[in-house]
């Protein structure tokens, strides 16, 4: 249904919102969730899809969303501003132990078989019991290309053999950190990590300000890695806080 105050949930961006019914949590157990999003109507171009990062907002494809859960506050936006990065040290030997050996090739969003076997692989590894499982191809595509702006799917290649991709979005002001996925076989090298490095790097050399990282989520095991980059930015449903390398997020954003 439509969600007509707009003043309710701090609409700066003045755009048709809709409120999801009640499902079940993606992230905490036993928890149920819902999510505003922006109504298909509205043509949602980069410029429009840099402000609602701003306020919050993910994609999910072309689905625009963000939490709105009456009872629980546990998903923080999380951005980190680029320039002022400090890599830990466990994350300066991540990148160290394979940079000789590590290829990154940028390459449009389209359907790529040996992508997509490395997608089926990595859900049937991580996500075999959810919604997410047994991907098709039109699944693949649906979730992670859009039409809200320019993307890169970017290949991680060590010693020539594809071990991840790292779905990125490219705004104005900002790289966005859209969805990587990884060979589980190379879990020890942290492919996840070296995404996130390379895509501070890259934010770094395009001269924006912000990489986006989605949600952090302290309860959710899968989520809570992301205040691990610091220092980092949170969102509380009207501002965004800074958080320096050893200060615990400790804000609730407001249900707005």
């Amino acid at each position: 249904m439509i969600i007509m105050d707009k003043d309710l949930i701090n609409n700066q961006n003045n755009v048709d919102l809709y409120l999801t019914d009640t499902h079940n949590c993606n992230y905490l157990l036993g928890s149920t969730a819902q999510a505003v999003f922006v109504g298909s109507s509205k043509t949602i171009d980069q410029f429009l899809y840099q402000n609602l990062l701003a306020s919050g907002f993910r994609r999910s494809g072309n689905f625009v969303y963000r939490p709105h859960c009456q009872n629980c506050t546990a998903c923080v936006p999380i951005r980190l501003p680029v320039q002022q990065f400090i890599p830990r040290r466990a994350q300066r030997r991540c990148w160290q132990r394979v940079i000789d050996d590590l290829h990154v090739i940028c390459l449009k969003p389209a359907f790529y078989v040996r992508q997509y076997k490395l997608y089926q692989r990595y859900i049937d590894a991580r996500h075999d019991d959810g919604s997410m499982s047994n991907p098709t191809p039109d699944d693949y595509l649906h979730f992670l290309t859009t039409h809200c702006c320019p993307s890169m799917f970017v290949e991680f290649r060590y010693q020539k053999q594809l071990i991840a991709v790292a779905v990125t979005d490219v705004l104005p002001n900002a790289l966005s950190a859209v969805y990587t996925f990884f060979d589980p076989d190379f879990s020890h090298y942290s492919p996840g990590v070296l995404a996130i490095l390379w895509q501070i790097q890259e934010a770094k050399q395009r001269n924006l300000p912000y990489l986006y990282l989605g949600y952090w989520i302290e309860n959710c095991q899968k989520m809570r890695y992301k205040n691990q980059y610091r220092p980092l930015e949170a969102w509380d449903g009207k501002n965004w806080k800074f958080y320096g390398p050893n200060e615990p997020i400790e804000l609730l954003p407001c249900i707005s």
